[in-house]
């Protein structure tokens, strides 16, 4: 068993890298999308969480696709 690599005997080590950098720019894509729409909106509060809390996508999916619509109803102003 390799010290250096604990996971040698369930997975190779370039599949284990390959799923780690697969995993990173999953995540950096929906929270780069997350956090354009929260600051176009000025949702503060979001921004932050968004930012601070990692939670591999599924907060940032979250807010895009549901807590962001009901914030776009609200900032609406009739004229």
């Amino acid at each position: 068993m390799n010290q250096w690599f604990p996971f040698s005997d369930v997975m190779p080590f370039g599949v284990f890298v390959f799923l780690i950098v697969l995993l990173s720019v999953w995540t950096l894509f929906w929270k780069g999308l997350a956090l354009w729409k929260a600051a176009r909106l000025s949702h503060k509060y979001w921004f932050i969480a968004l930012l601070v809390i990692n939670t591999v996508g599924i907060l940032e999916i979250l807010y895009y696709f549901f807590f962001s619509k009901q914030g776009e109803k609200r900032d609406e102003h009739p004229e």
